[in-house]
């Protein structure tokens, strides 16, 4: 029998700045996890492209931004495959406990095996740990409160600032290595970030209570076998398209977008389609349509800081800090620094509105715009020679990045949990996660396009592009909320 005291004392709790204590340690772990991945992500690039005099692998700026993209993209794809074992096989928690421990062999693989061998090997057990943790911490922090906690955007906006902790001193301390002794030096770092993630997680388990133990929806054991032969067959058939070069480093983040586009379809049908779904539910999760398009559009933007603006860092900004050149990974962190300081102030703001805040598809719907808006701010800086866009400018724009991330990422994570019908309840926040898929691997995609002597067509193009389907979300607000059911 589930020992029900637990659940509700969790939900009652105010220990941990008027939210649940067992938000301390999925904020703990979850800011691991973040020192950990963008540590290691904001010096891939570099790794990538620079030559093998200078530590790297020397391949083109293109593949380079393809892989990251792509990469990216994978991540947040296999959130899928993450969702799919909480709610089938082994629930959330020992989920996120066990995607944790690929996590960590992952930065190890990078940081111990030569070339590309330590590449492949590694971002398949990171990008595959990482999604399996991302879909349950999401899971289990809405676990934490009833359906009409006022406390939720607030406590996501906590476990948020919690992330980007670990997203601003990860790129300073890897990259400060990756300068100082190697690229190696500052993947080992990250492994060691997600050790200690993975101890005190596991210290401190007990707080959860028996939230994300058991599977919703078990998988039948005689479904085990057919399942385990699918999952073969798909490595056998990814193995052979990279042997054959069919699968490309210039054409990776093609490929992860078009897998994310397959599967979230499918997701969409299989979800929509379900007898074990009610009609309001049903309605709920056509709500979200027009949101993961716009959430899709927004990341193709924002996870491009990993791929064209990492890229502008190194070759077209000036690093000059008092006469010292700064490491262009450092850039990766200017964004967190803004999260930690405006995240309480969003989460104060929606506490203190309460039922009188805007709609999520507003917010949704503001979001995506502000993102278009911080794109065409870098058309006063095109132009420029080498190394000549002040850091002030990149600064700004980063801001605008920030306010574009409060009002759609934690809002879209909450609003997700909120959404999700019962039997599908980590696979929903799993559905979130391919928007974001898409628009990481489509941020791969698009830095392809970008071309430093002609910049100004590429930012009016995607500046416009998003702001243009912000207006049209905004727009449809109302039909949207109608759909939504009550869900704010």
């Amino acid at each position: 029998m589930t020992d029900t005291a637990s659940v509700p004392e969790s939900r009652s709790d105010t220990r941990f700045f008027g939210q649940p204590l067992a938000l301390a340690n999925l904020f703990g772990v979850e800011m691991w996890e973040r020192f950990s991945f963008y540590g290691m992500q904001g010096i891939l690039i570099y790794y990538l492209y620079y030559s093998v005099a200078e530590g790297g692998l020397g391949i083109s700026n293109a593949a380079a931004t393809s892989i990251v993209g792509a990469y990216g993209g994978t991540v947040y794809l296999s959130t899928i495959l993450g969702g799919w074992i909480a709610d089938r096989l082994l629930g959330s928690e020992r989920t996120l406990f066990y995607s944790a421990i690929l996590i960590m062999f992952g930065h190890i693989a990078l940081a111990l095996l030569p070339g590309f061998v330590g590449v492949g090997v590694g971002l398949v057990l990171v990008a595959v740990g990482s999604g399996g943790l991302k879909a349950t911490a999401t899971s289990i922090v809405g676990d934490l409160y009833d359906e009409k906690d006022q406390r939720r955007d607030a406590g996501f906006s906590i476990f948020y600032m919690g992330i980007n902790i670990g997203a601003l001193v990860g790129p300073l301390l890897t990259g400060f290595l990756q300068v100082r002794y190697g690229f190696h030096w500052g993947f080992g770092l990250a492994a060691i970030g997600m050790f200690l993630g993975l101890l005190q997680y596991t210290l401190y388990r007990k707080h959860l209570g028996d939230i994300g133990k058991v599977p919703p929806n078990p998988l039948p054991t005689e479904s085990r076998m057919r399942v385990g032969g699918i999952a073969l067959a798909a490595l056998v058939l990814v193995g052979i398209l990279a042997s054959t070069r069919i699968i490309s480093a210039n054409s990776l983040s093609d490929i992860v977008v078009t897998l994310t586009v397959i599967a979230a379809i499918t997701y969409f049908v299989v979800i929509l389609s379900s007898k074990n779904i009610t009609s309001v539910e049903r309605s709920r999760v056509l709500s979200f349509i027009p949101m993961f398009v716009a959430s899709a559009v927004f990341w193709s933007l924002f996870q491009q800081q990993f791929t064209m603006v990492a890229v502008y860092a190194d070759t077209r900004l000036n690093r000059d800090l008092f006469g010292w050149e700064f490491p262009p990974s450092w850039v990766q962190s200017i964004n967190p620094v803004f999260i930690i300081a405006f995240a309480g102030v969003f989460a104060a703001v929606w506490t203190k509105l309460g039922p009188r805040q805007p709609s999520s598809p507003i917010k949704f719907a503001a979001g995506t715009i502000i993102m278009g808006i911080a794109f065409l701010c870098f058309i006063p800086m095109a132009g420029g020679g080498a190394n000549s866009a002040p850091l002030l400018g990149l600064v700004g724009i980063l801001l605008l990045f920030t306010f574009a991330e409060l009002l759609l990422s934690p809002v879209g994570l909450s609003l997700t949990t909120k959404l999700a019908p019962k039997s599908f309840h980590t696979q929903m926040v799993a559905l979130f996660y391919l928007s974001v898929a898409l628009g990481s691997a489509m941020a791969g995609t698009l830095a392809g396009f970008y071309d430093e002597t002609n910049e100004v067509p590429y930012y009016l193009w995607i500046g416009g592009a998003s702001i243009a389907v912000g207006v049209a979300l905004a727009v449809g607000s109302p039909w949207i909320k109608k759909l939504m059911h009550g869900v704010n």
